[in-house]
């Protein structure tokens, strides 16, 4: 099993086709077709894992709302244990992202969250969840989207009770030095770059120079850096790879990260070396961003991809 810790967003996508410009202002009149909302934020990544047939259990927040309903229920229709997801009050509503697609172009987004740090109650009713479960796990994603659950002391205390299991960290730059101790980050390159307190240049030496000061820093096992259109890189405290994209066509970069860290540590999981897991994880890159939406990648999609 892996548990997977961070914030909850309900992802929503309005989808239409554009004719006619607004009379009312210059603006783009959409004819709403359908809208379907997926999990998102972390739980895109318990999401991801069932893609990949593996169990989870999601800790996290959403408010005692009709949408914190919905995502007690899709979490329970992917078989993830729940138990960790904690009901707030209408003082912290769930997060909702709201996205308006026409003809394949997102034409805005909206979001609807709260972002304030959780009260320390809130982490500790997390952290008795995550007695009862995390003895059954062999590893941890936590899936950093900056909007309060993850505070630094908080991801301190998580990694000082996690010892022992992989410990994945999907990173916010301003959350630094609180990762210290973990397994692995699977940062972007500018997140990388913000964290090491470097610029974001996209080539091979710099890139390396990024990812050495971080696993030095933070006490690291591993550091898989996503770069775009470059693939990736991982530092393994010996050796770099440079891993090229194997991204075919991009239609929506949404959720990639949370395909990459999900796969990654899937494939740590059951036995794989991490360079094979770095590279099963950027074929699944390559798969998702090849959708449209907050999207997944099978096991069969990622090999015959």
């Amino acid at each position: 099993m892996i548990l997977v810790i961070g914030d909850i967003i309900v992802d929503e996508f309005i989808w239409g086709d554009v004719t006619r410009i607004s009379p009312e202002a210059p603006v783009p009149v959409v004819s709403v077709e359908r809208i379907d909302r997926r999990l998102g934020g972390s739980a895109n990544v318990v999401r991801n894992l069932h893609a990949l047939d593996t169990p989870s259990a999601m800790f996290g927040l959403v408010g005692n709302d009709e949408p914190g309903h919905w995502v007690h229920q899709h979490l329970s229709e992917l078989d993830s244990d729940d138990r960790g997801v904690i009901t707030k009050a209408n003082e912290r509503p769930t997060a909702i992202k709201t996205r308006i697609i026409a003809r394949h172009q997102q034409i805005v987004r909206y979001d609807r969250e709260w972002i304030a740090p959780a009260l320390p109650e809130t982490h500790s009713k997390l952290l008795l969840a995550l007695d009862q479960v995390h003895s059954s796990a062999q590893a941890t994603i936590l899936s950093d989207y900056g909007k309060g659950v993850l505070t630094p002391d908080f991801i301190r205390a998580l990694i000082q009770q996690l010892q022992g299991t992989i410990i994945a960290v999907d990173p916010k730059p301003e959350h630094t030095d609180a990762y210290r101790g973990a397994t692995l980050i699977t940062p972007n390159l500018m997140e990388a770059a913000a964290m090491a307190g470097m610029a974001p240049l996209n080539e091979d030496r710099h890139v390396e120079a990024i990812a050495k000061t971080l696993h030095q820093k933070l006490a690291l096992q591993y550091v898989l850096i996503t770069r775009s259109e470059k693939g990736m890189t991982l530092f393994d405290g010996s050796r770099y790879h440079h891993i090229p994209t194997a991204a075919r066509d991009v239609f929506d970069v949404t959720g990639a990260g949370d395909t990459v860290i999900a796969v990654f540590t899937a494939c740590l999981v059951r036995g794989d070396d991490p360079l094979a897991a770095a590279k099963l994880a950027n074929h699944a890159a390559g798969v998702v961003v090849g959708k449209l939406g907050t999207a997944t990648a099978s096991w069969s999609e990622i090999k015959a991809h």
